[in-house]
């Protein structure tokens, strides 16, 4: 289903139409988990590459945390979830060794 469509329901049948709004409102949720996820590595990515190493380490945990949580709300695979966790790290102690050279 495309983002942002909302479910089309052709019958009228009490449990369809339950079935529908229940699809609807786990859309929302998930829509929300997986922005606040993205919101929080847009920003982490941005401090990296600024090249400020104290406001990255003050967005790392927070980012983990976002990450663990959408793993376990079932909003990202698990393998996926590490793999950001990761890069991400891996870009961050980059940064650090460069800044301290």
């Amino acid at each position: 289903m495309a983002q942002g469509q909302p479910t089309k329901v052709k019958k009228k049948k009490k449990s369809v139409l339950k079935r529908a709004a229940q699809s609807r409102q786990r859309g929302e949720v998930n829509r929300a988990n997986r922005t606040r996820v993205r919101t929080a590595m847009k920003r982490l990515r941005t401090a990296i590459t600024a090249g400020d190493p104290t406001a990255a380490s003050n967005l790392l945990q927070p980012t983990m945390s976002a990450i663990d949580q959408a793993i376990a709300k079932g909003v990202l695979h698990e393998n996926t979830g590490n793999r950001y966790k990761s890069r991400l790290a891996v870009a961050l102690n980059e940064m650090k060794a460069k800044a301290t050279k």
